[in-house]
């Protein structure tokens, strides 16, 4: 894969590549194998950069998902709390 940089700016080629590895890969933790870095060095990237993403809902069920389980799921522990 070629990225093609506007200019010699670090702070945007580090965000193009954040971003570009997040799209390419589809988790934080793929992402962060394919630049080389931990995961939590890519998740402070993402909030350097302000960069707004979100994993595709069906990459792992449970989380992020809009199923009927995990509604009701979070709609007991809201009546639990009442």
């Amino acid at each position: 894969m070629q990225i093609v940089l506007d200019s010699f700016n670090l702070t945007n080629a580090e965000r193009l590549l954040c971003e570009t590895a997040l799209h390419t890969a589809g988790s934080i933790v793929e992402a962060a194998k394919l630049l080389g870095i931990t995961r939590h060095a890519l998740k402070r990237r993402i909030i350097k950069h302000n960069i707004r993403w979100i994993r595709d809902a069906g990459a792992r069920p449970g989380l992020g998902d809009t199923s009927p389980r995990s509604t009701a799921s979070a709609t007991s522990v809201a009546a639990m709390s009442v």
